[in-house]
């Protein structure tokens, strides 16, 4: 008798489990006109199931998206699709002062806060409007093996913050705005086609490396741009000792600084961070004044440089898209 029973039990476990799994969508629309299945990003991401066991997809119609969005860690395996890289938008104006949570503040200030992995994202606008007023995060990546595809990020000070202890991620034909330390933080990252673009006099990296990780932050095959005016900016400055940002393969404008990096207010972090360069072309290529502590890559070097050995195989199935 006891076996029937546990047998039983064991039955309706597995007929509620494939029930609960049968409800799953996996597939989503966000449109603010109502036409979707949501009106909201955050809406749309707060109905996904946790943990699936597959990818879900969230579709967006143009349109801009005046809310501050959040990927919480369960929900992993999730894709963010815009219908138009220039009219889907995603959009929030937070800053350093106005969120006034201490020192700590500016990690607060994002527009999109991404914490789950495998993450991916396509076709989208990520925009912190604050203007120039000091931190501003458009966004805020923990996640390892997340994906970024022809999408815009734009800010001013601070608009990309990576991290993540071991977190790895990727960014193809992208473009990226900003002015003080745009590009900040720990993980380690590759930038494959994307456009960098400096609206003011200042810095484009701020990498804080982890120390004995092999990579920070990788520029391949990338232009660098500036907008009008805008006379002397330096590839990267160190957040943290072990710094570590390559530019390999990249166009550079005139706007490049002679020396290309700078220390920030610890000389001694000169002898612990890496920052170098390889085969750059442009008129901000010109490695002759290059700081001193600075590396140009031999071709032998600039070999172990791949994606693949960077990210993992993870990355394969986004390179072409």
């Amino acid at each position: 008798m006891m076996k029937k029973i546990f047998f039983f039990l064991g039955c309706l476990f597995i007929l509620n489990n494939l029930l609960a799994q049968s409800g799953v969508q996996y597939e989503m629309t966000v449109a603010q006109d109502g036409t979707g299945d949501f009106t909201s990003i955050q809406s749309a991401i707060n109905a996904t199931k946790a943990f699936p066991d597959k990818r879900i997809t969230i579709y967006i119609k143009n349109g801009t998206y005046r809310e501050k969005v959040r990927v919480p860690s369960w929900n992993n395996k999730l894709s963010l699709i815009g219908e138009d890289a220039g009219k889907t938008i995603i959009s929030w104006d937070d800053y350093f002062k106005k969120i006034d949570r201490g020192r700590n503040s500016t990690f607060f200030t994002y527009t999109l806060k991404v914490e789950a992995v495998d993450f991916y994202a396509k076709n989208l606008t990520i925009e912190n409007t604050a203007g120039p007023v000091g931190q501003a995060v458009a966004l805020h990546l923990e996640g390892n093996r997340c994906s970024f595809i022809n999408c815009k990020f734009l800010g001013n000070q601070d608009t990309m913050y990576l991290t993540g202890e071991n977190s790895k991620q990727y960014f193809g034909n992208c473009t990226i705005e900003g002015t003080t330390d745009f590009i900040f933080g720990s993980a380690t990252v590759v930038f494959n086609h994307c456009t960098i673009v400096s609206r003011r006099d200042s810095y484009i990296t701020a990498a804080s490396t982890n120390q004995g990780k092999a990579f920070g932050f990788v520029f391949m095959n990338c232009k660098l741009e500036a907008k009008e005016g805008v006379t002397k900016v330096y590839l990267g400055r160190p957040w943290r000792p072990f710094a570590k940002t390559v530019f390999m393969n990249c166009e550079l404008g005139s706007h490049i600084a002679p020396e290309a990096w700078k220390e920030w207010s610890n000389a001694d972090d000169k002898s612990t961070t890496f920052y170098a360069e390889y085969n750059n072309s442009g008129p901000g290529a010109n490695n002759t004044d290059r700081a001193s502590w600075s590396h140009q890559l031999k071709k032998g070097e600039a070999k172990k440089y791949t994606k693949t050995r960077i990210l993992g195989d993870w990355v394969q199935i986004y390179l072409n898209k």
